[in-house]
């Protein structure tokens, strides 16, 4: 993928199957040579050779066209490439017209010959495998009705039309996908850049002051003592900031599940999240992330204020667990099912429901004095 300069420092980007796109134009430059070539072999033979160079005219204008079309960007157009194939089959259908019944016989190439191999190599560099392989066979369909019969060499010529359109495709969908996997590589790599960047400014600044306010706060005792720990959770909260991962996403939706975890953590919250990336469908993270934030909002609720809580993200591969711990005093034997009697129903929507609807499974370990545990697996 190259860029190039463009006005007001803007760049812009090359197709990434441009390269597929300037092997269409030559081969239709060099397909309509050989079909001109066959053109004047046979012009002595055809039946009517004055619609036979009507034919190879019409082939040399749509030639043109569909050259200067394929060669910008924005020529490249479905109604183009279905343009395209429906012409090439037209211009095919002629031969029951131009050529004999001696030429039939002796399978004397028709008017539009390897000419028609274009379209089907468009669609594909355009739409895709199944593009291109439908209209190879869509191609391939109209050289069977023109001829008339079924043959061994008809049936060759359909598969490769239709395997040339597939591997075309499969190609410029390769392509695509890896520019944007590019594109997303870069701007992490900008942005990790740049977070590097504003993380040494911070840490020369900002961090710095807080941290100066949470000690001097901490000496000073009564309300500095007070100050002191909005401090100490301010910066604690700015350090996860700085230290959380870009967030990123694929061109199939999936989402890294760790940066929106590590922005939870806090001075009483510790996260600890894989050094690789974990890739989820973008819903299931959003899903997860929320089960955490409500995990952790009723350790703040219910654990007391000096209770601490840890969370541990792990992939292993078919599945993504979570643990959130807490120390705090526990829950009680039968207490979540009393306060879903009474519609109080954090655990049951929040977290039950939401991991029911991830069809993942939910365990909860706690007791009187022995802290809580939950631990959330989902499966890829």
């Amino acid at each position: 993928m190259h860029t190039k300069p463009a006005d007001q420092g803007t760049a812009v980007i090359e197709d990434p199957v441009a390269h597929l796109w300037r092997g269409t134009v030559a081969l239709r430059v060099v397909t309509f040579l050989f079909a001109l070539g066959n053109a004047i072999d046979q012009h002595g033979e055809y039946e009517r050779p004055w619609l036979a160079w009507c034919a190879i005219a019409a082939m040399a204008l749509w030639s043109v066209f569909t050259i200067q079309a394929y060669s910008r960007e924005n020529g490249r157009r479905t109604w183009v490439v279905v343009a395209d194939v429906l012409i090439t089959c037209g211009l095919m259908s002629l031969s029951r017209l131009i050529m004999t019944d001696a030429q039939f016989l002796f399978d004397v190439p028709l008017i539009t010959t390897i000419w028609a191999a274009g379209p089907p190599v468009a669609a594909g560099a355009l739409g895709g495998q199944v593009a291109g392989a439908v209209s190879g066979f869509a191609v391939g369909l109209s050289t069977y009705l023109t001829r008339g019969e079924l043959s061994v060499d008809l049936v060759r010529d359909v598969v490769l039309l239709s395997g040339a359109g597939f591997v075309v495709g499969m190609a410029s969908t390769t392509a695509r996908r890896s520019a944007v996997r590019l594109a997303q590589a870069l701007r992490t790599e900008a942005a990790t850049a740049e977070r590097e960047r504003l993380a040494r400014s911070i840490h020369d600044g900002v961090l710095q002051v807080l941290a100066r306010v949470r000690k001097r706060g901490t000496e000073l005792g009564g309300e500095a003592a007070e100050l002191a720990e909005l401090a100490g959770e301010q910066e604690v909260a700015l350090r996860s900031l700085v230290a959380a991962a870009p967030t990123e996403s694929t061109v199939d939706g999936d989402a890294d599940l760790r940066p929106a975890l590590q922005l939870l953590a806090t001075s009483r919250f510790q996260v600890s999240t894989p050094a690789t990336q974990v890739m989820l469908p973008a819903a299931t993270a959003f899903e997860l992330t929320a089960v955490v934030r409500e995990a952790l909002s009723n350790v703040d609720k219910h654990a007391g204020p000096d209770a601490r809580a840890w969370v541990l993200l792990e992939d292993l591969g078919e599945e993504v667990v979570i643990s959130v711990r807490d120390d705090g005093p526990g829950i009680a034997e039968g207490r979540l099912a009393s306060a879903e009697a009474e519609g109080r129903m954090g655990v049951a929507q929040s977290i039950r429901g939401r991991v029911e609807a991830l069809r993942g499974t939910l365990e909860l370990q706690t007791g009187p004095g022995e802290g809580t545990e939950w631990e959330v697996r989902v499966y890829r």
